[in-house]
């Protein structure tokens, strides 16, 4: 990869000085150059790159979405709504710690080019903490535990997200960046269905499973942590094997002080050079809290709202990575074809339509769930992998961990707007209706920070005109 010593390249065949600015400098005439200089990868190096969406999608899809959050908000811990309540709030003060942590830990690695190592050692942690959820009995005393361990591996994954799509510049091109990206989130998926039919079928649906598990003390779900732990440890390897750190001229240490001090530089540059980038921050800021309201209470609708059993989620949620893999796949082509802001456009009005829907029509039972739910699936990846390659587009060379880190950033410090209004709508239909469940009502919530999204994306120059 070129340096700041090196000359830059700024398109196809054509060289010229590198700027005596900083190293990174956002000039619109240079971005894209980290992926134009990887020369992209063969199949096999990109699979090996997916599997760490393989291998870490345990915590998104059996932990945070559709076992243990469903576990966690269950009678065992509380009343339905104040589980539920707790349950946002830890997720938006990680969030506030992701906001305030990924940028510098993401410029740190950029300095050191050690994004890999970093990367490296976070999975590991991320796979003692899933581990450790073993510790959480079915018992209001322990509701504490699991929301904290569940908090701190929910900064741990984040950061550690950041250094992944960080390395995205190894293995893409400009032109199969979309491509790529939905590869990675949509192998994830696929992995997620896995890993939940395997904690289904070995040791939640039996009553007595694997190694003589059952459902006694909730053995059955905290044997299922346990698995996710070591299956994130192992599936991660190809991933964290075949990627390799890159050289990068030394830089002096800095403090955590100096850290925001170059971060608040980079946002002023980015402001004066390349405009409709900050926008697109603020944007998908916005629209990425929603989606991640989507998948952090969606499990928890199906089961306080629509009656599911645990089993059922389970099984919804194996269907959901299913149609939700397919579908991150696919959009990839789209987005390379007809560009990331169509694809975001597109998925982002489909969840407002079918989130309204499924506040509507929450009487309808479980098949309406099935229905619905499996409409917001479609849609939830896509969004995602658009989001991830629209900005990989605009990095310029040696930046990414810090504009990754930028944009978990810019995504966290609005983190707590999903949580907050998914609890606040549960307290406003408890005093609309005066029901004693008003779980539904939290769906109104996660709607309008969608909307929101849509909303503030429209304006956004696509990817190829970020001049101001």
């Amino acid at each position: 990869m070129a340096t700041a010593d090196d000359d830059t390249v700024t398109g196809p065949g054509e060289r010229r000085p590198a700027d005596p600015a900083p190293t990174g400098t956002l000039d619109p005439a240079k971005v894209t150059t980290s992926l134009e200089a990887s020369g992209g990868a063969g199949l096999g190096k990109i699979t090996a790159w997916a599997f760490w969406d393989w291998g870490s999608q345990p915590w998104n899809t059996v932990i945070t979405t559709f076992v243990f959050a469903v576990y966690i908000t269950g009678e065992s811990f509380g009343s339905t709504n104040y589980t539920s309540q707790m349950l946002a709030l830890a997720t938006g003060v990680a969030g506030l710690f992701v906001a305030a942590l990924a940028p510098v830990l993401g410029q740190n690695s950029d300095r050191s080019g050690r994004t890999v190592r970093n990367l490296r050692w976070q999975t590991w942690l991320l796979a003692l903490i899933a581990a450790a959820l073993f510790l959480v009995k079915p018992d209001p005393a322990y509701l504490a535990l699991g929301l904290v361990l569940l908090g701190v591996g929910s900064v741990v994954s984040e950061i550690a997200g950041v250094n992944y799509n960080a390395t995205i510049e190894q293995v893409a091109t400009p032109r199969t960046v979309g491509r790529v990206s939905g590869y990675g989130w949509g192998f994830g998926y696929l992995g997620g269905i896995v890993a939940l039919l395997a904690m289904y079928f070995l040791f939640i649906s039996p009553e007595v499973g694997l190694f003589g598990v059952t459902g006694d003390e909730g053995l059955d779900i905290r044997v299922s942590m346990l698995m996710c732990g070591i299956w994130i440890a192992l599936f991660t390897i190809p991933a964290l094997t075949a990627l390799k750190d890159r050289p990068v001229p030394r830089a002096p240490r800095v403090g955590i002080v100096d850290s925001y001090r170059l971060l608040f530089g980079t946002v002023r540059r980015l402001w004066g050079t390349s405009r409709h980038t900050v926008w697109f921050l603020l944007a998908s800021a916005l629209f990425r809290d929603g989606l991640a309201g989507v998948f952090a209470f969606g499990a928890v609708l199906a089961a306080g709202t629509f009656g599911m059993s645990a089993g059922e989620v389970i099984i919804f949620g194996a269907a959901a990575n299913i149609v939700a893999g397919v579908a991150t796949i696919g959009f990839g082509a789209v987005d390379d074809r007809f560009g990331p802001k169509k694809v975001i456009l597109l998925s982002l009005f489909s969840l407002v339509m079918l989130g309204l829907l499924i506040f509507f029509l929450h009487d309808g039972g479980k098949t309406v769930f099935w229905v619905l739910g499996l409409g917001l699936t479609v849609f939830v990846g896509p969004a995602q992998a658009a989001s991830r390659s629209f900005l990989a587009r605009l990095i310029p060379e040696g930046k990414s961990g810090e504009i990754f880190g930028l944009y978990a950033t810019t995504g966290r410090v609005v983190s707590f707007l999903s949580p907050a209004a998914f609890g606040l709508g549960i307290w406003l239909g408890a005093r609309v209706t005066g029901e004693e469940n008003t779980q539904y009502w939290g769906i109104l919530g996660i709607v309008l920070i969608l909307a929101a999204g849509a909303l503030a994306m429209l304006p956004v120059k696509e990817h190829t005109d970020h001049r101001m």
